[in-house]
């Protein structure tokens, strides 16, 4: 296993969409979905544990949720959970590992490597992939294999490499990518990569240029880009070599890394805490997409195909889950249905739901709070959560 391959997991966030199965005290990534004994943070670990040394993973989660990472992942030491005293997305989130990982970084010698000297003074490159602690992947294998891609990728090129997934319906909960250009031909630059038409049938899994981003679109344009062929849902899975970030951020968002670089000395030492405390919630609220993605030249996409899910709405439950002879789906619990159709009930373990004359609905309890409403109108899930939260003044977030 190389010991310059480094995993960053982003799990701070709430998941108000799975609410009120995800909670403020216990989001989505610590909950087991499915019944098969582990939650999506350790599904996530174990994915990446045959690819990087356990000690290379950082996890970069709230200060609220420190205990339940490391009660989950026992082999993990508590330095390597990062914990953000404020939520301010992914860019600041990113950037704080980038500056752990600078700090803790030791590469090793790759003799199959050959260029200049990296930021840490060696022909090797530190190697970064950053993912949500929250997705569902079935086909691990062709996850890894589509991982290490993009690690020999960036060994030769310096580019910003994220994953895109086909797409397999008009999905309005997705961010798209335009593919541009393939990438397949890149030697040792980019300047050099062939220019050539980049569509998924005729490159199947070759690397194109990112030629746009375009944020969650309406049911229309979503039509349009499943028909066209060139675009991939936008995973929010990232690769990229210790030194392409840190230009990157220097780049495009350079207020920032020079908040994390007048850290510089104090990362990996007991002294990051209070640094982090007292910098951290001055840096705005900005995610990597807008921040860097969109803003740089050198983004590069894999077209990938390995049963994913990001799992951020009810919705994407429901696809993933077995269903009954009418389309109806019981996690955690028992049902019966009488002229139901296309429904997903959720109770806590032992309850029963008799469910007649409902269609197309989400049924959801837990902690105290029942949640029924239209599978259509999930989206909306956020606001009833938001609204819950001030007229009950926290009480059931």
């Amino acid at each position: 296993m190389n010991k310059n391959n480094y995993c960053v997991i982003m799990a701070g966030g709430v998941g108000s969409r799975f609410w009120p199965f995800s909670r403020n005290h216990k989001p989505k990534q610590f909950l087991d979905f499915f019944g098969t004994g582990r939650s999506l943070l350790q599904m996530t670990i174990d994915r990446f544990r045959p690819i990087v040394p356990i000690e290379n993973i950082l996890i970069v989660t709230n200060v609220l949720y420190r205990d339940q990472v490391l009660e989950q992942i026992p082999d993990l030491k508590a330095e390597q959970v990062l914990c953000e005293p404020a939520r301010r997305n992914t860019a600041p989130c990113i950037a704080y590992a980038a500056a752990r990982i600078k700090a803790m970084a030791k590469p090793t010698p790759n003799p199959s490597l050959k260029g200049g000297e990296s930021h840490s003074g060696t022909t090797n490159k530190i190697r970064i992939v950053v993912a949500p602690s929250d997705h569902l992947i079935l086909q691990e294998e062709t996850f890894r294999q589509t991982i290490q891609q993009g690690f020999d990728f960036i060994d030769k090129n310096d580019a910003l490499l994220t994953l895109g997934m086909k797409p397999t319906r008009p999905e309005t909960g997705y961010g798209y990518i335009q593919m541009g250009e393939d990438a397949r031909k890149a030697s040792c630059s980019l300047e050099n990569a062939r220019e050539a038409s980049c569509s998924l049938e005729a490159k199947g899994k070759g690397i194109c240029k990112v030629k746009a981003f375009t944020e969650k679109p309406n049911l229309e344009l979503a039509k349009v880009f499943l028909e066209s062929g060139d675009f991939l849902w936008n995973s929010g899975i990232f690769i990229w070599s210790l030194d392409s970030i840190l230009n990157a951020f220097h780049a495009y968002l350079p207020e920032m890394a020079n908040k994390f670089a007048e850290g510089e000395n104090v990362m990996g030492t007991p002294e990051e805490d209070a640094f982090i405390q007292t910098m951290f919630p001055t840096c705005p609220n900005i995610s990597i997409d807008y921040g860097v993605m969109e803003k740089a030249q050198n983004v590069y996409v894999i077209p990938s195909d390995f049963g994913w899910s990001d799992l951020g709405t009810w919705g994407s439950l429901y696809e993933l889950s077995d269903k009954d002879e009418n389309e109806n789906v019981t996690l955690h619990s028992d049902a019966t249905y009488y002229d139901s159709h296309g429904n997903i009930v959720t109770l806590p373990k032992g309850h029963l739901a008799v469910v007649q004359g409902l269609e197309d609905c989400i049924v959801a309890e837990s902690n105290g709070v029942l949640l029924i409403c239209k599978r259509d109108a999930e989206q909306q899930i956020r606001q009833f959560f938001m609204d819950a939260e001030v007229k009950f003044e926290g009480k059931f977030s």
